[in-house]
């Protein structure tokens, strides 16, 4: 018996030492990712993505354009305005009632008119005007830098939430290796008889539930780049691998010199000063108000009326020479009877010939641009704002409080960007020392899960133990991945409040 006993020993640990080198956890390793076909994506390429196609960053962008408009307006208050107006009018012919007198039936008519106006305006707000207009496209300039600044940090989190994601997925990846080769030992050592059926089943649970954690692992990766895209801008897609790579490091830069660089650059406080800028100057285009005003206008005029029937004139030309022949024969009569000298012979004279009828057909024929040149003029006005019912006075008032409201925001703004810095590169300091710790930690708990593992395998500990460790390695390990995940983070807001990129 005990001879048949040495020899099965030593045929159970060769057993158990063939199943361990072939099923051996790879837990240093990280396996080959499904996703690993897919193009890569750097964080700079994902931030240039974001300039060019985040929307709400593409809607502030928009901004500029009415900028620049207000600008061109300012500039162009310097010179004249200019108007120009064609009218055109119907007149029904009639008896019309004028001032009381009644007036003869006539033609219907047709009229038209021009006008083309210069006007000049010169006051205290138009040489005020270009410099606010330039100092608010530099506030919508800013604005645009700050809210780029704020994608950038978006994406930037957003690109190392797909990383974290990314690196637990890995873990349990790695995790769910270690617990196949657990299944593999559990039934070797059943077969040799040093381990139970209790053993296997234990370890196929644990199994299933790391591929459970994992698929849970691998679809968040999948969720988180997703929402990177969104941030981008973009069309969402999974099949990505984002390949940049963070080191953890500390920081070279000292804090004085980082709130130093932030009040120099930081885009969201120097919007809050440039808006400070554009306050001042409304008050003084508002103080501009009581200077005088010169006005002054010039502009061409003309007009035509013609008569829709074309013999009107002529016929009233007509009347007008019998007229003229009635009332002159009537007069060479009293002369007559008064024994005075009579030439009624000279009455005769007076005729409407066919070229007086066709000049006055060819002066009616005006319409619609026949135009007679109105006198011209030139007019000059100075006034003098004197009293307005306080209503300058309250656009003053109300111009040096956003001026005062201004200055307090640029003070706010400076509190919050040195608070900002400050509590950043304390959570950054801290990062770095949290990092070595959980590194520390990881590295312990990887040696005590491959020691368990050693102890399981030659039957030195039980499946319960194997679990522990297994478990507690997991949880340093996820420390680990957070630690150094969150170290990036808090450099991305440290960037992020101070305003520029400090690697």
């Amino acid at each position: 018996m005990f001879d048949n006993y040495t020899h099965v020993r030593p045929m159970r640990f060769s057993l158990l030492l063939a199943i361990s080198l072939i099923a051996a956890p790879a837990l240093a390793q990280s396996p080959t990712r499904a996703d690993s076909a897919g193009r890569d994506l750097t964080l700079q390429e994902a931030l240039a993505l974001a300039a060019r196609f985040n929307p709400s960053l593409r809607q502030v962008a928009n901004d500029i354009r009415g900028a620049n408009a207000a600008v061109r307006a300012a500039y162009g208050a310097f010179l004249p305005s200019v108007d120009a107006a064609l009218s055109s009018e119907f007149q029904q012919g009639g008896r019309q009632i004028f001032s009381g007198a009644s007036l003869g039936a006539s033609s219907d008519a047709m009229q038209s008119s021009y006008r083309l106006g210069v006007n000049y305006r010169l006051s205290a707000a138009t040489f005020i005007n270009p410099a606010l207009q330039k100092a608010s496209r530099e506030g919508v300039e800013a604005d645009i830098t700050g809210v780029e600044s704020v994608i950038r940090s978006n994406v930037a989190q957003q690109y190392l939430n797909v990383l974290a994601a990314d690196a637990r997925a890995d873990l349990q990846d790695t995790l769910l290796i270690a617990a196949e080769a657990q299944v593999v030992l559990a039934k070797a050592r059943e077969i040799v008889g040093s381990g139970t059926e209790l053993d296997v089943r234990r370890a196929e649970v644990a199994r299933g539930q790391i591929q459970v954690q994992q698929i849970r692992e691998r679809n968040q990766v999948d969720i988180e780049k997703l929402r990177l895209f969104q941030e981008m801008g973009i069309d969402p897609r999974t099949d990505v691998n984002l390949s940049t790579v963070f080191a953890v490091e500390p920081l070279s830069l000292e804090l004085d010199r980082l709130l130093a660089l932030a009040r120099e650059q930081n885009p969201v406080l120097l919007a809050t000063r440039q808006r400070e800028r554009v306050a001042e100057l409304g008050v003084k285009r508002q103080r501009g108000e009581y200077m005088p005003t010169l006005t002054m206008s010039t502009g061409l005029a003309g007009y035509t009326y013609e008569y829709t029937n074309p013999d009107f004139l002529v016929q009233q030309a007509q009347g007008q020479v019998v007229s003229q022949q009635a009332a002159c024969v009537e007069r060479e009569q009293r002369f007559a009877a008064a024994g005075l000298p009579s030439q009624l012979a000279g009455c005769g004279s007076v005729v409407f010939t066919d070229a007086q009828a066709a000049a006055l057909r060819q002066q009616n024929n005006q319409f619609p641009f026949g135009f007679t040149s109105s006198p011209r003029s030139i007019s000059a006005t100075l006034s003098v704002p004197v009293f307005d019912g306080f209503a300058r006075g309250l656009r003053r008032q109300e111009a040096v409080a956003a001026s005062d409201d201004a200055r307090h925001a640029v003070r706010a703004r400076e509190l919050a960007v040195t608070t900002d810095v400050t509590a950043a590169y304390l959570t950054l300091q801290t990062a770095v020392r949290t990092v070595s710790l959980q590194e520390r930690n990881a590295s312990m708990a990887r040696d005590e899960m491959k020691l368990s593992q050693d102890r399981y395998r030659i039957g030195m500990a039980g499946f319960i133990d194997l679990t522990q460790s297994r478990d507690a390695f997991e949880r340093a390990e996820s420390a680990r991945i957070t630690a150094i995940y969150d170290y990036h983070k808090a450099f991305a807001a440290l960037e992020s409040a101070v305003g520029r990129p400090l690697r």
